[in-house]
């Protein structure tokens, strides 16, 4: 038990810190009153994540779920808004921010309506937001061809990679410890991802100091 509840203060302070990671982007947009170099799809994904994870805890009784997803799906609202309020494809942003929801709407309805089993369920919802989880892990990288184009990491965050990196280490030692498949596998991809990230910041930052280094003597 001691060791679970290590694993669980573990996974609040890693996962909140990269959701505050966030934060960043938010202090940036109202700076320089627009969304350059910021992807919209991470804050999205993970929202929805949140919003999952949120119904799965409350399923399940477990705080420590439902209290990182509380406050991470307040964050991530919080940034798709301002995101909102900034980016000049207004249009788009809704679109996608509306479609989300309806996916959401219709999957609870779903697993609340026709699925009456609770146990069943469970396990249907587990697998549902593994999905979610597996998607905001992979998000980031849909710049992956950009990034290695241009030979700039600008569009990535290297605290969130490192949040990320301990967040994902830590739920999957928690849902080991809980023998929790759907915690434990789905957060495997964060740990790959990060690690992906960490080697396009070692890859690219000498030839991004190179540049910067050339720019100010051109």
């Amino acid at each position: 038990m001691e060791l679970l509840a290590v694993l669980s203060g573990s996974c609040l302070v890693f996962t909140l810190a990269m959701f505050c990671a966030g934060l960043s982007d938010l202090r940036k947009m109202f700076s320089t009153k627009s969304t350059d170099n910021i992807q919209f799809l991470p804050f999205l994904t993970t929202d929805l994540n949140n919003l999952g994870w949120l119904y799965y805890g409350y399923m399940k009784n477990d705080w420590t779920l439902m209290i990182v997803n509380s406050t991470g799906a307040s964050l991530q609202t919080i940034y798709i808004l301002t995101y909102y309020f900034f980016t000049p494809e207004k249009c788009s942003v809704l679109l996608k921010t509306l479609l989300s929801l309806g996916v959401l709407v219709l999957g609870y309805c779903y697993f609340y309506f026709r699925i009456p089993d609770v146990d069943t369920r469970l396990n249907q919802l587990g697998l549902f937001c593994s999905i979610f989880t597996i998607s905001m892990y992979l998000s980031p990288l849909a710049d992956l061809a950009k990034i290695i184009q241009t030979r700039s990491t600008k569009c990535l965050s290297l605290p969130l990679a490192v949040a990320t990196f301990l967040a994902s280490t830590s739920w999957v030692l928690y849902g080991w410890q809980l023998a929790d498949a759907y915690i434990m596998v789905p957060n495997f991809p964060g740990i790959v991802t990060s690690i992906l990230r960490f080697w396009l910041f070692w890859q690219y930052s000498s030839e991004q100091d190179t540049y910067s280094y050339k720019s100010l003597y051109a």
